[in-house]
């Protein structure tokens, strides 16, 4: 009888050691610690960041946003003549998508800032409603017809800027309102501010409808990198170098006011008022990219 009993529990004791290994395997890999468990790789995701930098003269945003995190800081605006250029907001707009959607697009030692629309009251002129738009929203340009290039106060920002500033400027054959001393408007003070503490190495303005790129100058000339970054975007892009605009006098401009503090600075004039023409863009942006990176 004892000896049944004894076989009865080791039987038992056996079974009860072959529960507790396959238990043992079973918990072991189905709750491996942090430390040693492999998860997938994620995806790199480009850091954005977006700062309201100023309000217009009717209190609308005037926003940027800042891509990556590299060292070397380029800016890109559009908009600054409002809804008489919209096609260059939407550019802008364009080109935050395609970050969005490719955010290892920027090289490493490079950050992007996108101020998408540096005049919005002259946007909302246009096309009746604030922030992104459609190209649905968008009226012919005959029904533009030079609307909503200027601010809430009638000036051309891109005559308000300190880069040999005077009251009345210049647009094709009409005399417009510069405002009441450079910086007077506040869509111009939101640009410079920007630019004072994010440092740009260069600017890339957004304009329409001359198919060229224009270098900047000021009282000293072009700066040698204006002259880089011209040729690098236009022969990326197709659209035509030219160092200095002359059908009129220009003074006041933005791009002038960046050569006066010694950052190179361009103006990329699309082709037409109704396109984005962002083929030719994407390869001019690329090419100031590798630019940038050499």
């Amino acid at each position: 009888m004892k000896f049944l009993v004894s076989k009865q529990a080791l039987i038992i004791v056996g079974l009860l050691v072959v529960i507790g290994v396959v238990f043992f395997v079973s918990f072991s890999f189905t709750n491996v610690t942090p430390a040693t468990k492999k998860e997938p790789t994620a995806p790199t995701v480009s850091t954005v960041v977006h700062r309201v930098i100023g309000t217009s003269v009717e209190g609308r945003n005037i926003d940027a946003y800042v891509y990556g995190s590299g060292p070397t800081h380029l800016m890109f605006v559009g908009g600054i003549h409002g809804g008489y250029e919209w096609n260059s907001v939407l550019l802008a707009y364009k080109f935050m998508d395609y970050l969005n959607a490719n955010p290892n697009f920027i090289p490493s030692n490079i950050s992007v800032a996108i101020i998408p629309s540096a005049n919005p009251d002259g946007v909302y002129d246009v096309i009746g409603k604030e922030g992104r738009f459609a190209l649905s929203d968008v009226p012919t340009t005959e029904q533009v017809n030079g609307t909503g290039r200027f601010n809430a106060h009638n000036v051309d920002l891109n005559r308000n800027f300190d880069c040999k500033w005077k009251p009345k400027g210049t647009w094709k054959n009409k005399i417009v309102s510069a405002g009441t001393s450079a910086f007077s408007e506040p869509e111009a003070r939101a640009i410079r501010d920007f630019v004072q503490t994010y440092s740009p190495a260069s600017a890339i303005f957004w304009h329409s409808q001359a198919n060229a790129v224009y270098a900047s100058e000021c009282e000293n000339g072009i700066l040698p990198k204006t002259l880089d970054i011209m040729n690098a975007y236009s022969r990326a892009s197709g659209y035509t170098a030219i160092k200095k605009f002359d059908s009129y006098e220009v003074a006041g401009d933005v791009e002038g006011w960046l050569a006066s503090i010694n950052i190179p600075a361009i103006t990329v004039e699309l082709q037409t008022h109704e396109t984005v023409e962002w083929e030719r863009n994407l390869a001019g942006i690329n090419a100031l990219f590798r630019y940038y990176s050499l």
